[in-house]
């Protein structure tokens, strides 16, 4: 698959770096051209690298990868207002927070920043993924904990899409995990919020979830 990311920063490293490892092509794209073009060096093999919209172009999967407060002008400048990512996998990885991890207001009210970017990116097939980890996490080979490979949720309308990234989740040593419609990206994107606040505390999430079967009684 041919995948291209809007960003060369530390998410598009980690996630690009195991899908080039599985086999798949990388474009990097970037305001700066030789911050992508030394990203796609520690990448290796054939990554190449260029603009915002030569990496729209490039790929049939494109990773947004860059601060929430940059998603305007990297889709803009990746040419999404005038449908240059129509009917590609667009991946949504960001997280309104600002530089310290605090939750930001959503531009113009809109109930999730997958929304925001749906709503700029025209014609996209827009799925949330990879927001609930940082790079070091997705830079692990694979990423596997105690209780076994990490799970990915996903949220998206579109099947396609939503089976592409199911795949590239796969390609990671991950699982899929559905959890509902675009719709539901502002719950996962909140979920985010609370539990960065949890784990910058030191403290472990779980400790406060009973097991699912005993949930219940």
């Amino acid at each position: 698959m041919r995948i291209g990311t809007l960003g060369a920063g530390p998410m598009a490293q980690a996630l690009a770096t195991q899908w080039a490892r599985a086999g798949h092509e990388v474009y990097v794209g970037a305001r700066d051209g030789k911050k992508a073009a030394a990203l796609a060096g520690r990448i290796g093999g054939a990554a190449g690298a260029g603009s915002l919209r030569e990496a729209a172009a490039f790929g049939e999967a494109v990773l947004l990868a860059v601060p929430y407060t940059a998603v305007e002008d990297a889709l803009t400048a990746a040419g999404a207002r005038e449908g240059e990512l129509g009917g590609r996998t667009l991946i949504d990885c960001t997280n309104p927070l600002d530089d310290k991890g605090a939750p930001i207001g959503i531009e113009g009210g809109r109930p999730s920043a997958a929304a925001h970017i749906a709503e700029i990116a025209r014609g996209a097939r827009v799925v949330k993924a990879f927001n609930l980890c940082t790079p070091a996490v997705w830079s692990l080979t694979p990423p596997v904990f105690q209780d076994g490979p990490l799970a990915v949720p996903l949220c998206g309308d579109d099947a396609t899409a939503l089976e592409t990234v199911r795949a590239l989740v796969r390609d990671m040593g991950c699982e899929p995990m559905d959890v509902g419609g675009l719709d539901h990206a502002g719950s996962q994107e909140a979920a985010l919020a609370f539990l960065a606040g949890l784990w910058f505390r030191g403290i472990e999430p779980r400790t406060a979830l009973a097991p699912v079967d005993r949930l219940f009684g």
